[in-house]
């Protein structure tokens, strides 16, 4: 069975990686095990003087629970089979270090969008991960609201 990892930061446009995951579960009938995969950058110097380690540690993963809650219950109430995996670093490097430790066979992320000279001069996570992976990855890029509504007319509009 194919392993998915799904980054999941909390965003809407997380959620839209996870939404492009179950329809290939459901419509493609793809059988795959999801990996709702989240990554709590490192604590700075001062969180770590201030408030210890141990602290620390624990409020990362309180926080990284907290923001795949929506993403894990959408794919529960999608009935699919998954698994959460937490990491503590620089997003894109820990993320595919989880792709490979979780032995995934795909990667899936939501984007921003931006392109030119703006998406490359700020960097992405996405994009880092296209560079990075060791599996494909997907990049599912967030509908802006006029797209979906034109989608959604054009899905229930009758044939010519």
């Amino acid at each position: 069975m194919l392993r998915i990892m799904i980054a999941v930061d909390g965003s809407a446009l997380s959620l839209d990686a996870v939404h492009h995951a179950l329809d290939l579960v459901r419509r493609g009938g793809l059988q795959a095990t999801l990996v709702l995969g989240h990554v709590q950058e490192e604590a700075s110097l001062l969180e770590l003087a201030t408030q210890g380690a141990d602290a620390v540690a624990q409020a990362s993963i309180r926080a990284g629970t907290h923001l795949l809650q929506d993403a894990v219950a959408l794919v529960q109430a999608a009935g699919v089979s998954y698994e959460t995996e937490l990491g503590l670093g620089p997003v894109a490097a820990t993320l595919v270090d989880m792709v490979e430790r979780c032995g995934c066979d795909a990667l899936i992320v939501g984007a921003r969008g931006l392109g030119g000279l703006r998406g490359a001069f700020l960097g992405s996570v996405s994009q880092q991960l296209v560079h990075l992976s060791p599996v494909p990855v997907t990049v599912v890029k967030h509908a802006e609201p006029q797209e979906a509504e034109d989608a959604g007319a054009a899905e229930g509009a009758a044939p010519l």
